[in-house]
C-alpha cells in the first residue's frame, strides 16, 4: 500500500502555506483553509511528484482534513490533545471556533515557486466556492475510495487528479529515496 511510505511532514512549509493562503482567502475558516490545501497538495503531487505539506488527509465527513494541521489548529484553540506551548500561536489565532487570524507573514522563503504557483492556482479555482460547494469538490475518487475517518491513500489522490500506475510507481520510488 503506498500510505506505508511515510511522506514527511514538513511543519515550516505547512505553517506558511497556509499563513499565504489565509493572507489571500476572505473566509478563513477549517474548512477553506483545509480543502484549499488538499487540492494543492494533491495537484503538486499530480504534476511534480511530492506534496507541499506532506501531512496526511483523513477522509472526514466534510471532505478530507490535514491531520498534522488539524492537530495544530486545535492545539492554537486550546482543546487539541496536544496544547501549544505559543510554538504555533506566534504564527496565528484560531477565534470563534474555526476562524485563523494571521499574526505574521507568511516566510515566502519557505516555498517553492511551484508551491506558490499550485497554491495560487487552486485559490482562483476553489477559493470563491462557498462552503456546500468546496465540500462537494472535495468528495473526489479519493475521498469515496476511503473509509470515513481513515487516512486517505496518496495513490488514490494521484489518480484523482490523472496519475496512471505508472506515475504512482515513480512517486513511490522518488519518496522512498527522498527519505534515505
Amino acid at each position: 500500500m503506498f500510505n506505508s511510505i511515510q511522506i514527511k511532514f514538513n511543519e515550516t512549509k505547512t505553517v506558511n502555506t497556509v499563513l499565504y493562503i489565509v493572507s489571500k482567502l476572505k473566509r478563513k475558516d477549517f474548512h477553506k483553509i483545509f480543502k484549499i490545501l488538499y487540492f494543492s497538495d494533491r495537484e503538486h503531487l499530480n504534476k511534480y511528484g511530492r506534496t507541499i505539506t506532506g501531512d496526511k488527509y483523513i477522509a472526514m465527513s466534510d471532505g478530507p482534513v490535514p491531520s498534522n494541521l488539524y492537530d495544530i489548529f486545535k492545539a492554537v484553540r486550546g482543546d487539541g490533545f496536544y496544547k501549544d506551548d505559543g510554538r504555533f500561536g506566534q504564527y496565528f489565532s484560531v477565534v470563534d471556533w474555526d476562524l485563523i487570524i494571521p499574526n505574521k507573514l507568511p516566510e515566502l522563503s519557505e516555498l517553492s515557486k511551484t508551491d506558490i504557483e499550485i497554491v495560487d492556482d487552486t485559490l482562483s479555482r476553489y477559493g470563491n466556492l462557498s462552503w456546500d460547494e468546496v465540500k462537494e469538490k472535495s468528495h473526489d475518487y479519493a475521498w469515496k475510495a476511503t473509509s470515513l475517518n481513515r487516512e486517505i491513500d496518496f495513490a488514490d489522490i494521484i489518480r484523482e487528479a490523472g496519475g496512471n500506475d505508472d506515475y504512482i510507481e515513480y512517486v513511490k520510488e522518488q519518496t522512498i529515496l527522498a527519505n534515505l
